[in-house]
């Protein structure tokens, strides 16, 4: 932890520029940066991070060979020559400590129907110390502890005496495709870290994801000889109800795990979204169902495959028309390993000194049933990958919210951190912090 001084220093350019993080932030969360749409939002980032005097890398999915990556996940419905990816380098002439990224994405999902909203989803809403608005916890409020904790620094009197790239990512909910350009582009570091909505808590281990579509076909007859066709909505139904039994077999087989152990069924199966039929007095001849299924770390992804084909098939064998006709499975999007962080490191240390610096108790750590970008770092290039962030509700539902005493605080946690990781350069050129 930095000492008493710095950290009063620090503190009191948090406190300074609040305000001014607050609307930055509110600028951020009225980009609505639904999937395919997020460039306005990274080219005003850009924009912003040039202002300040960083380095920028401003460049698309489009121009990145990454496919024959670990961690890649094949892509659908989106066009990546749209997809803008943004990374700000704070380089250090001279090292005099240890190097780290900085990462948040800042691609939201769907905010559904407006009427559910009790204000509008991309007009974010400031009232008892929350702001509401679709992604102002997952996970804008995040990418503005990042930009801000610089910014203390340098208010204070300093720069990072390491490098810093601060990157700001598209992807994250669907293939996280876009953490790994930025690694595929050759950006490296001691440690990462992610401020994901954690609470103030350290994730140690996050489960694996994977998306799948499935199609079943069905024989169309008008619903009056019903009987002699067969729905294929109906079939689809069966076959989700077979992937649920899955999920809890595997719910059963998870109960041991020593990360995940105390979380009941941490392994969800969703089917998301559905299309099919043609006509309401006809029976269907299609059906689409776009499913989402996660996996304990330690899983092999080609394992999982196999459980969730072998489970489709055998729901077809017991239906006399898929039997004949088996359903086809498209894997898009999300095809993630679980990750978990092992304890005791030198990055997890630091950080949960600056943790009890600003919060004077031990930073507590969380299991997640969802996914983030860390896994890329952890698994695949050996950098440590730390996932901690400030306090909110309702992601990925209506009325989404970050509180903003909760931004303040880990603005100043990750202010805090990086001094102490990246060490410390005086711009009046004096001696090294």
């Amino acid at each position: 932890m930095p000492d008493p001084d710095l950290m009063a220093r620090l503190s009191a350019a948090v406190d300074a520029n609040f305000d001014q993080q607050t609307a930055w932030l509110q600028t951020l969360v009225a980009f609505p940066s639904i999937r395919g749409e997020e460039a306005p939002c990274q080219d005003w980032l850009a924009r912003d991070f040039a202002a300040r005097g960083w380095s920028v890398d401003r460049y698309t999915l489009s121009e990145v060979a990454m496919s024959h990556l670990p961690g890649f996940s094949p892509v659908m419905d989106t066009d990546y020559t749209r997809a803008v990816q943004v990374v700000a380098a704070l380089r250090a002439p001279h090292a005099i400590g240890k190097s780290l990224i900085l990462q948040g994405h800042v691609d939201v999902v769907p905010p559904g129907p407006a009427s559910m909203w009790s204000t509008p989803a991309f007009e974010p809403a400031i009232s008892n110390g929350r702001m509401n608005g679709r992604g102002a916890q997952d996970m804008k409020s995040g990418v503005s502890c990042l930009v801000f904790a610089l910014q203390a620094l340098r208010d204070a009197g300093f720069a990072p005496g390491s490098d810093v790239y601060l990157q700001t990512v598209t992807e994250e909910e669907c293939t996280g495709n876009g953490a790994l350009s930025t690694l595929a582009r050759g950006y490296r570091a001691d440690a990462a870290l992610i401020p994901e909505p954690t609470g103030q808590t350290i994730t140690r281990g996050h489960v694996g994801v994977m998306w799948f579509r499935i199609r079943v076909q069905g024989a169309p007859v008008h619903v009056m000889n019903s009987q002699t066709g067969t729905n294929a909505i109906m079939s689809a139904y069966r076959v989700l109800t077979a992937l649920e039994a899955l999920t809890a077999r595997i719910n059963a087989r998870a109960k041991d795990d020593l990360v995940f152990k105390g979380i009941e069924n941490p392994v969800k199966f969703n089917p998301g979204v559905i299309r099919g039929g043609d006509w309401p007095s006809s029976t269907p001849a299609w059906c689409e169902v776009d499913c989402r299924i996660g996996l304990m770390p330690g899983t092999a992804l080609s394992e999982a495959r196999a459980e969730v084909l072998e489970t489709i098939a055998e729901a077809a064998r017991q239906d006399r028309f898929m039997a004949d006709h088996p359903p086809e499975v498209t894997w898009n999007g999300f095809q993630a390993d679980g990750y978990v962080l092992e304890p005791g490191g030198e990055a997890e240390a630091v950080l949960g000194a600056a943790h009890h610096g600003v919060f004077g108790g031990a930073m507590e750590q969380r299991a997640s049933t969802g996914v983030n970008d860390t896994r890329f770092y952890g698994l695949y290039y050996g950098i440590p990958g730390l996932c901690y962030g400030p306090s909110g509700a309702g992601l990925h539902g209506f009325d989404e919210w970050s509180d903003l005493d909760s931004v303040r605080k880990t603005t100043l946690v990750i202010a805090a951190f990086v001094a102490d990781w990246c060490g410390l350069v005086p711009l009046d050129g004096s001696n090294a912090a």
